[in-house]
């Protein structure tokens, strides 16, 4: 192994995106967010990772805030810092490819609104879907990262990872990001992995983790001694269980080292201090579940995400089977394995855990298969890393099924003018077309919900301009 640089470890923090989205279902509203911005720009972090992942979904549909609003207020309170947001390939922030222009419009205004850093994931890490949206990070001038989507399986060897490594170096990406969506890295094999990527890239190397399965400070140990650049954590009031190891445990951890971050114990300390009645809040109203913040072993034996988990037992409770649940969890590999041995990770996770929810409740595997199981068998999201069974593809679309095997976005004309002319009456600002591209039916309630909203102010002005509000 070659020599490893020991240097300052850099932080990405989690609290205002990945931490509350693992933990209380993104619901953290921008105006809870605001007040320690100002704070949080003076820490000194790599990026804090604000936008994008589910928060876009979650501010519509559950908040009834603007998710292009969220960013520009950040934008206007971090000075100093650099904001990162999650993109999901061809997918962007919604559950199905979008033409190639619907990806570099939303590139162009992410960036325009305040992103920074774009990090960029497949959730069958087809390298494929991942292209315009790096070469449209590339023209807008953002930093391009693409994430290595983790996972286990006899197809996932050091040499795979290496190999797409690689190729994402030669793709034009800026840095690559290790994505560990289920906790299932561990302490020594993240040595051996980025050990290996350090080696075969000159890119900068960031890991993300989650601490469901109990072990990621371990593992952050561990690829920090191997030589990892950048770690993600979030703010210890919303760290552990299915959110990241905290932040300020890292720090502590590696003062006085040579992988020292510098970051002042002090005033990670306000910020704590500030989230916490926040997080108190939560579980009081029983928005964050105290089962979340555990230790799920189960994690390691079935590959289940914490996110995952949750849906399977919501899904289950909603049909009145949970006595069903270590079917369901024995299921999902199976599944997994029929499809090509995916990574776990939006939307393949969904569609997969889906499924398996259907094989046990039905009694029969795939008697009723999904449209999201169908497409992933024609090959409408992309290549898997292995083949499909071919009994299943046979059972679930016929015997001369038609199977794409070209990048499936080739196939979908360009869409935005067909989407402005859908949504018109609405604009109210450029970003809109693309909040209607990735939710119709939920951007539509929404900016319905803001046309009321308007409608009221308006009205109240109105009165009290003309004498007859009371005062």
């Amino acid at each position: 192994m070659a020599n490893i640089e020991q240097k300052p470890v850099k932080i990405t923090e989690t609290i205002l995106r990945d931490a509350h989205q693992s933990l209380i279902a993104t619901r953290m509203t921008t105006e809870q967010m605001l007040p320690i911005v100002d704070k949080m720009d003076k820490v000194g972090y790599h990026a804090v990772e604000c936008w994008g992942g589910a928060t876009f979904d979650a501010s519509l549909r559950f908040l009834k805030e603007d998710p292009w609003d969220r960013l520009r207020k950040f934008r206007d309170g971090f000075k100093n810092t650099k904001l990162q947001m999650l993109f999901r390939g061809q997918n962007i922030l919604g559950y199905r490819p979008y033409a190639d222009d619907v990806v570099e419009y939303f590139v162009q205004k992410s960036v325009a609104n305040g992103i920074d850093i774009i990090r960029i994931f497949d959730c069958l890490n087809d390298l494929r879907n991942l292209q315009t949206a790096v070469k449209a990070a590339n023209k807008e001038k953002a930093h391009a990262q693409v994430a290595l989507s983790y996972t286990l399986g006899d197809a996932y060897t050091l040499e795979y990872w290496v190999e797409t490594a690689k190729k994402i170096e030669d793709m034009g990406a800026d840095s690559i990001c290790i994505k560990d969506m289920a906790g299932l890295l561990l302490p020594y094999k993240a040595t051996e992995l980025v050990g290996a990527l350090k080696e075969a890239t000159d890119l900068p190397i960031e890991l993300h983790t989650h601490y469901t399965s109990g072990v990621a400070s371990m593992t952050y140990m561990k690829a920090v001694e191997a030589g990892v650049d950048i770690i993600d954590t979030a703010m210890s009031p919303f760290a552990l269980g299915t959110s990241q190891p905290a932040t300020e445990v890292m720090v502590e951890t590696f003062k006085g080292t040579p992988y020292d971050t510098g970051l002042d114990q002090s005033l990670l300390a306000e910020i704590a201090d500030y989230f916490r009645p926040i997080r108190d809040e939560a579980l009081e109203s029983g928005l964050l579940n105290p089962k979340n913040l555990g230790v799920n072993i189960k994690t390691l034996l079935y590959q289940v995400p914490g996110g995952m988990l949750s849906n399977l037992t919501s899904q289950l409770k909603e049909q009145g089977a949970e006595d069903k649940f270590y079917e369901v969890l024995e299921e999902v590999p199976r599944v997994r394995k029929d499809l090509g041995e995916p990574p776990l990770v939006t939307p393949s996770s969904q569609i997969v855990g889906t499924q398996a929810v259907f094989n046990v409740l039905m009694g029969e595997r795939y008697k009723m298969a999904t449209k999201e199981t169908k497409d992933v068998l024609s090959g409408k999201y992309g290549a898997t890393v292995k083949p499909f069974n071919e009994d299943v593809k046979k059972k679930v679309l016929g015997e001369n099924a038609e199977v794409i095997t070209c990048r499936p976005a080739d196939l979908i004309p360009d869409e935005l003018e067909t989407l402005e002319k859908e949504m018109a009456q609405y604009k109210e600002q450029d970003e809109d077309v693309l909040t209607y591209a990735l939710f119709p039916q939920v951007a539509t309630d929404f900016f319905k919900y803001r046309d009321a909203q308007k409608k009221k102010v308006d009205a109240t002005i109105a009165d009290t301009e003309s004498g007859s509000y009371p005062v």
